[in-house]
């Protein structure tokens, strides 16, 4: 690991100054990415810049139809919401299967989000939901911020401050867990926010991807049945010695038809 030096800001206009006086610097949250990556000599910030105790980063509220998040929460955290639970299930559950108790007890959503790692889970739910993710400077659509491989539209020294979640009127998360780390060799998150049904894939692909054909034959009829002879383009998947592109693709195509499955009672109890 190369030599960097550590800064503890008291605010998040302070955490900005920081960034902006030292181009080399990164924000640190949660650290469960950017560290392994520095061990390995894969990032070499001269500076970080630890947002994890900011309070504009902090706390759990309802707000205009939307449960908003802020940005310093960690996955345990999210996964043991009441708050969280009673308004957004799917999302409390999808917390709780990311990685193992160390990365969940530290990690955190806006540290995720910003990463954007093919195999995170969080930019599923993003996506799904029409999350607006809100920066220290605007708020961006979900289907605007994530732009390929650990890239989003976040432009330099900006950072995610909140992610504001339209609670959904039905929504379900599916996933295959890489038997080692715990990351998502393909997940899928289908939720019914407004009247559109959106199902987004992560893990599967280099970057988080709204499955717009699954969509389209959702739209009229949300069944499994619907999804007969629908098939995900093996082109668009990852692959690997463990995990090829036709295999991944296959995944894809089941873990949906399970999503789908899953918002079927929902549905039901929600009739008088």
């Amino acid at each position: 690991m190369h030599a960097f030096t550590y800064l503890k800001p008291d605010s998040l206009q302070q955490a900005l100054a920081l960034l902006a006086a030292h181009p080399d610097a990164r924000p640190l949250s949660g650290g469960m990415s950017l560290l392994p990556a520095m061990k390995q000599r894969m990032a070499a910030p001269s500076h970080l810049v630890d947002l994890s105790r900011l309070p504009e980063l902090q706390g759990m509220r309802l707000e205009h139809g939307a449960l908003v998040i802020g940005a310093a929460c960690t996955h345990a955290a999210v996964a043991s919401s009441p708050l969280v639970a009673a308004n957004l299930p799917a999302l409390q559950h999808l917390a709780s299967l990311i990685a193992d108790p160390q990365v969940r007890n530290r990690g955190t959503l806006g540290g995720s989000v910003a990463n954007n790692d093919p195999a995170a889970d969080y930019p599923a739910a993003v996506l799904a939901l029409d999350a607006t993710v809100i920066t220290s400077s605007r708020r961006i659509a979900a289907d605007d911020f994530f732009t390929g491989m650990f890239d989003t539209a976040l432009a330099p020294g900006e950072v995610v401050a909140a992610i504001s979640f339209p609670l959904a009127v039905r929504a379900a998360y599916v996933k295959y867990r890489h038997a080692a780390s715990g990351y998502a060799v393909a997940g899928v998150f289908a939720a019914q926010a407004g009247a559109a049904l959106r199902v987004a894939v992560t893990g599967a692909a280099p970057c988080v991807f709204r499955w717009r054909e699954a969509e389209e034959r959702l739209a009229g009829d949300c069944s499994v049945a619907a999804m007969d002879g629908l098939r995900m383009d093996p082109q668009r998947m990852l692959a690997d010695t463990n995990s090829p592109a036709p295999w991944r693709a296959n995944l894809v195509e089941v873990l949906t038809r399970r999503a789908v499955a899953a918002l079927a009672p929902q549905a039901a109890k929600e009739r008088p």
